[in-house]
């Protein structure tokens, strides 16, 4: 049986040619393509693989280092592009689980499906914290030259704040698979940058 897609040839298109801007580092297409992998992975697990491919496309489709609402501009872009192919129910569940990686905490969706799927979404995104040391230093880098407009010293508050943030929460990961996969490494890999951080001048 073919899997459903809700993005077409035309609409991978329209989105590869956003992925594949210049001043992406990090957030290009061998992040989307990562992540279809691990939705591919953990595809028992989906209630809606449909709906998580599609977020999986849209959710870093805007992507401004300078901008604040990259997640929501982004969604708004799904719904735009989506409207008429996708029911609005699920449309709108889309546009949340887009707009939750702003914060990568869980939106509030009342359907355990859906919940259940965003979290699986965020622990996707989020699944590089948890890599080996050299392909997480290499995303370290990726992410710093995407900032690269950002002095030194505002670059060393604003990173460490992050991942103190990240550090600082009971989970950095939502699912037990996700957690027993990366949380352990992800934890030692956000202490190593921290500590990189605060031991340069």
């Amino acid at each position: 049986m073919e899997k459903e897609t809700l993005i077409d040839v035309a609409l991978k298109a329209e989105l590869c040619a956003l992925y594949q801007a210049g001043d992406r580092h990090y957030h290009n297409l061998a992040h989307i393509e990562a992540m279809l992998a691990l939705a591919e992975e953990y595809r028992d697990l989906l209630d809606d693989p449909g709906a998580i491919e599609a977020a999986i496309w849209f959710h870093d489709a805007i992507y401004d280092s300078r901008a604040k609402d990259n997640e929501a501009k982004s969604a708004d872009l799904a719904e735009k592009k989506l409207a008429g192919r996708v029911d609005p129910h699920r449309l709108a569940r889309i546009a949340a689980m887009i707009n939750a990686t702003a914060t990568h905490q869980l939106p509030p969706l009342r359907d355990e499906g859906a919940l259940n799927d965003a979290a699986l979404l965020l622990d996707m995104d989020l699944a590089i914290l948890g890599a080996g040391p050299a392909v997480f230093d290499a995303y370290e880098k990726a992410v710093r030259l995407e900032y690269g407009w950002v002095e030194e010293p505002m670059w060393h508050a604003g990173r460490s704040a992050v991942l103190k943030s990240f550090l600082a929460r009971p989970h950095i990961f939502h699912t037990t698979e996700f957690r027993d996969r990366f949380e352990a490494q992800a934890r030692e890999n956000l202490s190593h940058s921290l500590q990189a951080l605060q031991d340069q001048p």
